[in-house]
């Protein structure tokens, strides 16, 4: 059975729509005008134990809205969604026990406590006896290194230090799944590389299926072989991250250097490819897949090259451009 199972899973909020003024809101009372907002429309994909799976989408595009579905906050309009062999939005305790929800942007740590208050507290809600408390605390602590800052109290701490202490309470229960919405986000380069490394570990050692959603590709490309992306609601893509360069990026970044003084010709650089950059010894050019060869060779033979270099078009740009062409 699959960790996580969804089938045509979509959901619709209808919002009232008042007309200006005093008399709109008069009128209100009497005949209301509503507008339907189609967040997520029809979704289906299968995500197997153990899986780290990046979620992506621009914003509005519907991520968020599945994994409240996917973790019982949210009731769906239609379709339907196993989680662990549960229907999340019928709240059985027992699944409850087996998954967390981690949004960056949301606390769930009392502001005006110390970290390890919070701690306990959520360990006396999930009945976790204090001898493991202790334990699983210390060690996710040291791994997140801020086993010092557990005493001081959480409007005290750093943005970072606060999401890794968001991080330990997450994962106090040891759940099965985790569902993470930008755990990143606003984090200096330090704290993020940290807190990455630590999914990582923590997915390889306790086989937590993981799904992630991020704005920073630099969680997706280390963290996720897979990737889901959504659009206006809807599947776009479902498969490996490497995948989405070869699908969608139809052309390579060839950069070559040559001896300084040599001025290539404008009619050679155009019939090679689109020039991305030229300067004095230096000339990237973007170039169809099917085309570098041959413009390798016909620069080889015009130019005194010292270097060449071909690189695949980076997944973040790829993945930008997918959505400015959706949208």
């Amino acid at each position: 059975m699959s960790a996580i199972e969804v089938k045509g899973l979509s959901k619709t909020f209808r919002t009232y729509k008042k007309a200006p003024g005093f008399w709109g809101a008069v009128r209100g009372l009497v005949h209301r005008k509503y507008e339907d907002t189609h967040a997520v429309r029809e979704v289906s994909f299968r995500i197997e134990e153990g899986e780290f799976v990046g979620f992506l989408g621009p914003n509005g595009a519907g991520k968020t809205t599945t994994l409240k579905m996917l973790s019982g906050l949210l009731h769906p309009s239609s379709g339907t969604a196993s989680v662990l062999g549960y229907k999340p939005w019928e709240r059985h305790d027992a699944f409850r026990r087996q998954f967390a929800l981690l949004l960056g942007q949301k606390n769930q740590l009392w502001w005006d406590l110390p970290a390890r208050e919070s701690l306990e507290l959520n360990a006396r809600i999930y009945g976790i006896p204090q001898q493991r408390f202790e334990r699983t605390v210390a060690e996710l602590s040291e791994m997140l290194s801020v086993r010092n800052k557990l005493d001081v109290m959480v409007r005290e701490l750093s943005l970072g230090e606060r999401m890794k202490m968001e991080l330990i309470a997450s994962l106090l229960h040891e759940p099965k799944i985790l569902f993470l919405d930008e755990p990143t986000i606003g984090l200096d380069v330090v704290s993020q590389k940290i807190v990455r490394e630590f999914l990582k570990t923590h997915n390889q050692t306790r086989r937590t299926t993981i799904l992630l959603t991020s704005h920073y590709m630099g969680d997706i490309e280390e963290l996720c072989e897979r990737v889901i992306i959504i659009d206006e609601g809807k599947l776009r893509f479902d498969g490996r991250l490497g995948e989405i360069v070869d699908r969608f990026a139809d052309y390579k970044v060839l950069s070559i250097q040559f001896k300084p003084g040599t001025i290539p010709s404008e009619g050679l650089l155009i019939s090679a490819g689109e020039v991305l950059e030229q300067t004095d010894g230096l000339v990237r050019l973007r170039v169809k897949r099917d085309r570098v060869i041959p413009a390798c060779k016909a620069l080889l033979e015009a130019l005194p090259a010292t270097d060449i270099d071909i690189q695949e078009t980076p997944v973040e740009e790829v993945i930008r451009n997918l959505f400015s062409t959706a949208g």
